[in-house]
């Protein structure tokens, strides 16, 4: 469930930019809307599980470099902190999404705008949730 509440985001990323013309402009709204409000109630939740009732959470994935005086891995950590910002972050990201439906409706390039604003929530996500500093410097580097 918890690396649901990142993938989401990137699902819908990458659905409005590869499929965008296929789908056109109203269903990359409704497709990356939806991703995010699904990323929303799992990151609440996440909030309910891990930030009141305080239960942390680290997801391993494997090992990026593994020598013998440094071990960098890829790991994800939801604690109360994280979640707490995960919170603010996809909230306030899928009121963005729904406020631009209407305000960017005469926008040409609708669907690339939210790809890129799905892909910008999915990097923020994966800043905010980072185990470590590598994986926490690869999401704020892409966040740029």
């Amino acid at each position: 469930m918890y690396l649901s509440i990142l993938i989401f985001p990137l699902l819908g990323s990458i659905s409005a930019g590869f499929l965008g013309r296929k789908i056109g402009v109203t269903g990359a709204h409704i497709i990356t809307c939806t991703c995010l409000i699904i990323s929303s109630i799992l990151v609440t939740v996440a909030f309910y599980e891990v930030g009141i009732c305080g239960s942390p959470v680290t997801i391993y994935l494997f090992h990026w470099i593994d020598s013998e005086f440094m071990s960098i891995s890829w790991e994800f950590l939801f604690d109360q902190l994280t979640v707490s910002l995960s919170l603010a972050v996809i909230y306030c990201s899928t009121l963005i999404h729904i406020y631009s439906v209407d305000y960017l409706s005469s926008d040409p390039h609708n669907q690339r705008f939210f790809s890129y604003l799905s892909l910008f929530t999915f990097f923020m996500l994966f800043l905010v949730s980072a185990g470590n500093y590598f994986v926490m410097f690869i999401g704020w580097i892409s966040a740029l």
